[in-house]
């Protein structure tokens, strides 16, 4: 969850007066409270999904009268420019207390009664970049080049202010292991850099590029409850074993070993209703990659590619009072009459005006333990 203070999450549960702001930027800057000229916000909202490749987008309408761009630097021309959105709460002493909401750069804007209706603007995270930036001819990197010095020279060749935060320096600063070839597709060669790592990574909400191992997902930080001080609007469920497995095997592909490495991380929870061997049955996913070389590598790929997908059967969405700090991966408690459960938000969207709930997609975290095969 993004930092708040207890103040604030005490408040959204009563009345309160919700706060908004849109602010188109120059590219480049990170951090909560960036520069740039402030534009009204008619309706929108910002859709955030934790498994998408473009982590979060943002759809909204501003007034139209003189800001139809006609220049390429004109502040809504989708040329680079980008739009830093943040939801608050103003407290009854004046003071308002802030959540950023990220940022997203400009693809798309359109005005149906032109030359003074409104403008809807369509912009993604900065991730749109590297998935745009494709790589105009295949590019070496040696055995010996780290997993932090590859993904900074591919990242900051489309954006050369970007700060990457890796959340542990050995896997950051270890040997890729074997001569990779990255291919045209720069995103890709990126992620698979980064998932063979048994990482995670996308652009959060103070414009920074992250690296890190899901979240332990044991306690909840937000409860979504009913009745008096409660914030549940609406909750619908279902259960499915569409597209869930409960084992991932990962193995080292390379032309320059015989014998890949290879591990298998399975759902072995004996309360788990996908374990492993049980009556869900055994259903695994197969995933191989270059960059995996040994096999405590093999065994990270394949632990949290599986961390990531367990209690997928069982999920909920939901509609409640917006609290902005939430963000997919979250754990939260949602409770009802007769029940309570412990959820993994894995996508959610959030208002840009008064009135609109939050609402959001989750599964349910059962008790699991992730051993091996």
């Amino acid at each position: 969850m993004r930092p708040v203070s207890e103040r604030f999450l005490r408040t959204i549960r009563g009345s309160h007066q919700a706060v908004f702001e849109a602010r188109v930027v120059a590219p480049g800057q990170t951090g909560v409270e960036p520069t740039g000229t402030t534009i009204p916000i008619a309706s929108g909202d910002v859709h955030i999904d934790g498994s998408a490749q473009i982590r979060s987008t943002l759809e909204m309408t501003t007034l139209g009268q003189g800001m139809w761009p006609t220049r390429a630097d004109d502040l809504l021309a989708p040329y680079g420019n980008e739009v830093h959105v943040r939801r608050g709460i103003r407290y009854g002493n004046g003071t308002t207390e802030w959540v950023s909401l990220g940022y997203h750069r400009l693809y798309t804007p359109e005005q149906d009664r032109a030359p003074d209706g409104p403008i809807r603007l369509s912009a993604r995270d900065r991730m749109s970049g590297i998935i745009d930036g494709r790589l105009p001819a295949a590019r070496a990197f040696p055995a010996s080049t780290t997993r932090g010095a590859m993904l900074s020279a591919l990242i900051t060749e489309i954006h050369p202010w970007a700060t990457i935060e890796w959340d542990d320096a050995a896997v950051r600063d270890g040997p890729i292991g074997r001569q990779i070839v990255a291919e045209q597709d720069r995103y890709a060669a990126c992620d698979e850099l980064v998932t063979a790592a048994g990482k995670s990574w996308w652009w959060d909400h103070r414009g920074v590029l992250v690296v890190r191992t899901p979240a332990d997902a044991a306690s909840s930080v937000w409860d979504v409850n009913h009745g008096q001080g409660g914030v549940l609007v609406s909750l619908s469920r279902r259960l499915t074993r569409e597209g869930v497995y409960n084992a991932v095997v990962a193995t080292g592909e390379g032309a320059d070993t015989a014998a890949p490495v290879r591990a298998m991380a399975v759902d072995s929870g004996t309360q788990s209703p996908t374990r492993w061997g049980g009556s869900f049955g055994r259903v695994p996913k197969f995933y191989s990659s270059p960059f995996i070389t040994t096999y405590s590598q093999a065994w990270a790929a394949a632990h949290a590619m599986l961390a990531k997908e367990l209690g997928l059967p069982y999920s909920a969405d939901f509609t409640a009072v917006p609290n902005p700090a939430l963000e997919p991966g979250d754990p939260i408690r949602v409770s009802y009459p007769g029940r309570a459960e412990t959820h993994i938000i894995d996508r959610m969207t959030v208002p840009l005006t008064v009135g609109g709930p939050l609402a959001a997609s989750t599964r349910e975290q059962t008790a699991v333990l992730i051993g091996s095969v």
